[in-house]
């Protein structure tokens, strides 16, 4: 009974925190602009299946995408064995899906434990792969020393959970050879039984080891889900939500301001009513609370994998803008934001903002607005709109653009094209020819 309770206590104490949390990540979130995302829910039901569920974007670079294959589906499917330490400990049981799951039961024991070796697999190459052969798109001047970090932990506490749970599977099934206490005869260990021959025969040890790693992988478990919200692999929950609400227009689509669109069309026809919208605090975003809620909920499922910079056309060729850097900078902003509001208040300023605080001018210009970021994403994560947004406010806000493009806009203006020639001039290159 102390155990259950325990066990009880450690359980409601690790839930409780982590849906502080998440209400706190939701609270950042909504502190964006709204924006209406709920049109055509087949499609983005689709969307959401092939994108987060199948990881279809992800096969662009295959032998990263079968690595996280692995990782993915283990992290799935090894949670049902969760979902049976939860009720063990709960209630005393000793696997209790054994009974009612007959035969069954050993074919699921023998299938996670070939996933735990390939999820151990997939978490030492990937460790490699950004500690010893320091793949370039896992660098930058944004990946400082907590991102880099914060992968690796994450690594390698998913490779010391499947090293518990294997590890008690083989002491498990040693004591079920011994017919040792409660130790029933159930499941198949294809994979741990190769560690048995490493264990001690001795009873009493055997259970102290079992029990120590069942209390270690649950607590990590535990510990791990609270580690999540301050994470970037926060993305394992948010990149369901975030592909659903994708947005399903083409991607050289640029949205328009309804105050400006309907300010024209007074203009063009004085006998129009627009429609009643509330106030325009301000044209385009110069901090987070400009964006919409998407934005900053993209902010937060970026997984800072790199491959929106390692496609960028302007980071490729030197110039200071990284896609990733911008969703980075906007989910710490954000998170800023959110926690001045939890200290001092709603009511709280503190004279900074996303623009020049965080992202640079030369950053924001520097995009070609390629939408190869966009297209990169493996969670339809769009750098470009928060990348456009800020450029449409340092325009219509500030009148800073740069000089080249104050230019264009001074010859739309004047002669209805780009370029400086009059409309009496734009057929001469024919007359010339």
């Amino acid at each position: 009974m102390i155990g259950q309770v325990i066990f009880i206590i450690i359980l409601a104490t690790a839930v409780y925190l982590f849906s502080k949390n998440v209400a706190k990540i939701r609270r950042n979130i909504l502190l964006g602009r709204d924006t209406d995302r709920s049109d055509r829910p087949a499609e983005r039901w689709k969307t959401m299946a092939k994108i987060a569920l199948g990881q279809t974007k992800m096969v662009k670079r295959p032998f990263a995408a079968v690595m996280h294959f692995f990782i993915y589906v283990g992290f799935v499917i090894i949670n049902i064995e969760v979902l049976e330490i939860l009720i063990d400990g709960v209630f005393g049981s000793h696997r209790i899906f054994s009974r009612p799951l007959g035969g069954l039961y050993g074919l699921l024991i023998g299938g996670f434990e070939i996933l735990a070796v390939l999820v151990l697999v997939a978490c030492i190459t990937f460790l490699a792969r950004r500690n010893i052969a320091h793949l370039k798109r896992f660098s930058g001047v944004e990946m400082t020393s907590w991102p880099k970090s914060d992968a690796n932990y994450i690594l390698i506490i998913e490779i010391l959970l499947m090293t518990a749970f294997l590890t008690m599977n083989a002491t498990d099934h040693k004591l079920q050879l011994l017919n040792f206490g409660h130790y029933i005869k159930a499941g198949s260990f294809p994979a741990s039984t190769f560690i048995g021959p490493l264990l001690p025969d001795s009873a009493n040890a055997l259970e102290m080891i079992e029990r120590g790693c069942w209390w270690f992988h649950i607590i990590g478990i535990l510990a791990f889900l609270n580690y999540l919200p301050y994470s970037k692999h926060f993305h394992i929950l948010l990149a369901f939500p975030n592909t659903y609400y994708s947005n399903l227009h083409s991607k050289g689509k640029f949205t328009n301001m309804a105050s400006v669109t309907n300010e024209v069309k007074a203009m063009l026809d004085p006998s129009f009513v627009p429609e009643t919208a509330g106030e325009i605090a301000r044209f385009g975003a110069k901090d987070v609370t400009d964006l919409t809620w998407k934005n900053l909920m993209e902010a937060y499922t970026c997984t800072e994998c790199g491959r929106c910079t390692s496609v960028c056309p302007a980071n490729q060729t030197g110039k200071l803008l990284s896609p990733r850097k911008i969703m980075m900078d906007t989910r710490d902003r954000v998170t800023e934001v959110g926690n001045n509001l939890d200290k001092n208040g709603k009511d709280f300023k503190d004279d900074k903002s996303l623009l020049d605080n965080y992202i640079t001018r030369e950053e924001l210009w520097a995009c070609t607005t390629c939408n190869a970021c966009v297209e990169a994403c493996p969670v339809n994560i769009n750098p470009l709109e928060i990348i456009t947004e800020m450029r449409r406010y340092i325009v219509m806000e500030e009148s800073q653009a740069p000089a080249s493009l104050n230019n264009m806009f001074g010859n739309v203006e004047n002669n209805g094209a780009p370029w400086k020639y009059s409309n009496a001039d734009r057929f001469n290159w024919k007359e010339s020819s």
